[in-house]
Order: structure tokens, then C-alpha cells, then sequence
């Protein structure tokens, strides 16, 4: 009887131990932009079974008109504990007092490449020349409405001294990966992150552009004014900062920041 009694005390102490550590667990709402999505897929379930806490994970463009966007998101009145996108963007929704202000996190920068139809010749991007000369060639041009394609839309296309011949041949896609347009064939040239392209089947990716055409992308986390979660936010954003993080963050294309969350 002895021998039961312990028994059923220490079966008693694990279901009371397993009911804590589940009444402790907290669940996270985090919403994040393409460009650090195929990283955060990775992470996401090295934190839960770490911390024991639950991520929730959504999607949408760091800026734009889409009702995907996250600026649009939380203009509706969406809540969400943690922030992922574009760090220029972040910045702005810091400024308008939606993003506790010491959470403010750099994450990840991203370059921009160039992606084809899989098994399409691949032309030559290697030097500033050769890239005009491609986009010159081209019969059809996509790329995003997000940072990247803001930036070939609006900056480079004009230095290269191209906007005119291709701007009815150009188009930005809104809230659909680039990669997606190209892999069916709409599209004989497609630019977005690395980080965005890699992810996407049916496509070839043909480079990174030349550091002379580059913009390099900063992609930050914060933490929402409106979250109830603000201790376990602050400890997601510690994990995705931290050293161990950086694997899997270049696994995806992009290189690691070097400042942690505080």
C-alpha cells in the first residue's frame, strides 16, 4: 500500500507540474513581412519548444495599399503582440506610437535578386552594364510593392537610364510573392529579396544584383503597443536576435544583425 500511495503522489505531482507549465504558457500573435518569413518558419518552432509558449504567425507586406499590409492591418484595428518587416517601416509605425519604443530590433539585412522561369536561360546581371542590357532584352519585368521594388521602381531603373523603355513592359505585384508570377510564366524577369525567391518552386535563381545596383534591406522586430504579452514578446525578440538564430536566418539568404534585443 505504501508502494501505491507514492506512486499515485508522484503521478499526482506530474499532472500538477504539467498543469502549471501549461497554465504558465502564453500564446503570441506575430505578424510578419515576406522577407523574413521563410526564416521566422524556422525559428518559430525552436522558441516553442524552448520557452513552452505558442506562436501564432501571420503575414502581409511591410508597406503598401493591400489590405494585406501590415500598416493597413493595424489601421483596421488588428492586434498583434510582435512586429516583423522592413526596418525603414517599422520605424514609421514607431513614430506614431504603435511600436514600444525600446524594442525596436534589427534582425536581418536582404539583398535583392533575380529569378526565371525554371529552366529559362539566365542572362547576365554581373555588372551594371550587363543588368541595363538584361532589362533592356526583357519582354516582361515584375518585382514587389514592397522595399525592393520601391527601390527599382523608383531609384534604379531611372540611374540605369531604362525607366522609360520598360515601363509598359514593368509591373509591381501586389501581395503575391514575385516568385510565384515568374514560376507561371507571367513574368520573363523577377526581382525581390533572396530571402523571398529562394522559398518558391518552379524558378531560377539567377543572382544577386551587382553591389553598384544594390539596396541592402534591414528587416527589424518590435514589439506592439496594444500587446498583453509584453514579457514573452520581448523574450521572442531576444531569441531571434541572439547568436543561435543566426543559422537559420542565413539559411534563408539573409545575413544576421549584429545588435541583439535589449
Amino acid at each position: 500500500m505504501g508502494s501505491a500511495r507514492k506512486l499515485q503522489h508522484s503521478a499526482a505531482l506530474l499532472v500538477l507540474a504539467v498543469s502549471c507549465a501549461q497554465s504558465q504558457a502564453e500564446q503570441l500573435t506575430v505578424v510578419s513581412s515576406g522577407g523574413f518569413a521563410a526564416a521566422l518558419k524556422l525559428l518559430a518552432p525552436q522558441f516553442e519548444q524552448e520557452t513552452g509558449h505558442h506562436l501564432q504567425l501571420e503575414w502581409g507586406p511591410s508597406m503598401g495599399d493591400t489590405p494585406q499590409a501590415i500598416p493597413q492591418r493595424l489601421a483596421r484595428g488588428e492586434k498583434f503582440d510582435v512586429l516583423v518587416m522592413v526596418g525603414s517601416s517599422l520605424d514609421q509605425l514607431q513614430a506614431q506610437g504603435r511600436v514600444v519604443p525600446d524594442s525596436n530590433t534589427p534582425l536581418a539585412a536582404s539583398r535583392i535578386a533575380l529569378a526565371v522561369k525554371h529552366g529559362s536561360t539566365q542572362p547576365d546581371i554581373s555588372t551594371l552594364t550587363a543588368l541595363k542590357q538584361t532589362l533592356l532584352n526583357s519582354h516582361s519585368i515584375a518585382y514587389s510593392d514592397s522595399a525592393s521594388g520601391v527601390f527599382l521602381s523608383k531609384v534604379l531603373f531611372a540611374r540605369l537610364g531604362v525607366a522609360d523603355q520598360i515601363k509598359d513592359r514593368s509591373r509591381m505585384i501586389p501581395a503575391e510573392p514575385v516568385g510565384q508570377v515568374v514560376a507561371r510564366g507571367e513574368a520573363e524577369l523577377g526581382f525581390q529579396q533572396l530571402s523571398e525567391l529562394i522559398p518558391i518552386a518552379g524558378i531560377d535563381i539567377v543572382g544577386l544584383l551587382p553591389e553598384q545596383a544594390q539596396q541592402v534591406t534591414t528587416f527589424s522586430a518590435g514589439i506592439s503597443n496594444d500587446s498583453v504579452h509584453k514579457g514573452v514578446a520581448r523574450q521572442l525578440l531576444r531569441f531571434l536576435a541572439a547568436p543561435q538564430a543566426a543559422v537559420s536566418i542565413r539559411q534563408t539568404g539573409m545575413t544576421p544583425a549584429s545588435t541583439s534585443a535589449q
